[in-house]
């Protein structure tokens, strides 16, 4: 079998549940910033299956986009609502395996021979990485991002979901989570393997940078997030605000996303609003993000659950310290010298961590916050990163298959 050198790529195939799509642009955002840094050293590819959300003609339509060593797939297929349910439920699974067969295949012909499989956010594609290891001896590693095997959520659920997870990470080289947190919470619920590895989630640091000169009148709050209130618990931030603005009025809050939620708290928060304390802003993406935030003097949080939430990263690489809640993988990342936590739902607590910041903000070194960013999460240390973990599991499995026992 013929090596691959030290400086040679390979070919990482990239199947996620999660990716940008034409409905939605930031949905898996931080699955796709994964392949753009694993595409600095090795060729990815990248096939995502998403069920057709709008009128489309055809059973299958397909868009593919090409970056030097990055190379996308992304397959939409038409949802089959035929009666009965389970009928329907049956033609759109085989549809949605189909599809990605379909990318695999085109995004081989691009490529080349598949060296590793890497798996994001388990478990349906799982059965895709099972069968290319049984069948073509293809070795696959598993990111999970998801939120559901937190005991808050109680969201692993299923009989034959939990089986086939357990079959996917005992079969997997590697289990890569984005906090320790969460790597515990699957193993609590016996989904075992000895090899979990914590991977840094990607931050342009390019991008997001220290902004020294700010010209705020007034202290300035930022929060951004999907807008999703069962998780963000945007309310209660908003009720924090409120009670802040009791004590003083010498502050506000930008509010950047969009999601269900966004009309809702919009509208609870009119009085805040009137009066200058909160700003809506909207979805934000890419450089208008980025100046938003580096504008901003502190990040602000208070979710009820978390797992990474890359906003963080993103604000200490713009040197900002961050306030949230005690939950999930944020204690792995806020300490005294970069922020401070709260427990989840405290808001008479969270309003003495935003008063004691805006009266202590100085005390915050940005330099020394960018610093941990930049030093584990750009590009370029991620890619380092993975690009050790893929030659360590392909050689292993090159060693075994030359040396059997």
């Amino acid at each position: 079998m013929k090596n691959i050198s030290e400086t040679d790529g390979m070919h990482i195939l990239f199947l996620p549940r999660w990716y940008p799509n034409r409905y939605d642009p930031m949905f898996g955002l931080f699955v796709k910033r994964h392949a753009e840094a694993v595409s600095l050293l090795n060729k990815v590819s990248v096939v995502c299956v998403t069920e057709a959300t709008d009128a489309q003609s055809a059973l299958y339509d397909i868009e593919h986009f090409a970056d030097q060593n990055l190379f996308t797939t992304i397959v939409y297929y038409q949802k089959s609502d035929l009666r009965p349910v389970l009928f329907a439920k049956a033609i759109n699974i085989f549809r949605f395996y189909r599809a990605n067969f379909h990318g695999i295949k085109l995004n081989t012909k691009k490529f080349g021979k598949i060296h590793l499989i890497h798996i994001h956010i388990l478990t349906r594609l799982a059965l895709i990485a099972i069968y290319f290891k049984w069948m073509k001896g293809t070795s696959y590693i598993i990111t999970e991002h998801w939120s559901r095997y937190l005991q808050l959520t109680n969201g692993f659920t299923g009989f034959w979901r939990k089986i086939v997870t357990k079959l996917a990470v005992r079969g997997a080289s590697t289990i890569t989570t984005v906090t320790q947190n969460l790597a515990e919470a699957m193993q609590n619920h016996g989904l075992k393997n000895p090899n979990y590895v914590v991977l840094p989630n990607v931050v342009d640091v390019n991008l997001f940078k220290i902004q020294h000169q700010k010209a705020n009148p007034i202290f300035r709050f930022v929060h951004i997030s999907c807008f999703e209130d069962r998780s963000k618990n945007i309310t209660g931030l908003v009720n924090a605000l409120r009670k802040l603005s009791v004590l003083r009025n010498d502050f506000e809050c930008i509010l950047v996303g969009d999601g269900i939620d966004y009309q809702k708290i919009k509208n609870g928060a009119i009085d805040l609003e009137s009066f200058g304390l909160i700003h809506f802003r909207g979805l934000l993406q890419n450089d208008l993000l980025a100046d938003e935030l580096s504008k901003s003097d502190c990040l602000l949080l208070f979710s009820n659950y978390e797992n990474m939430p890359v906003v963080i990263l993103e604000a200490f690489a713009c040197g900002l310290p961050v306030i949230a809640t005690r939950v999930g993988g944020i204690p792995e990342m806020v300490n005294p010298q970069n922020g401070s936590l709260v427990d989840a739902g405290d808001e008479a607590g969270f309003v003495e961590a935003m008063v004691k910041m805006i009266d202590s903000q100085s005390q915050y070194k940005a330099d020394e916050i960018r610093s941990t960013v930049t030093s584990t999460n750009s590009y370029e240390a991620v890619s380092v990163f993975l690009d050790g973990l893929y030659r360590k599991y392909f050689y292993k499995k090159l060693e075994t298959k030359s040396n059997p026992k």
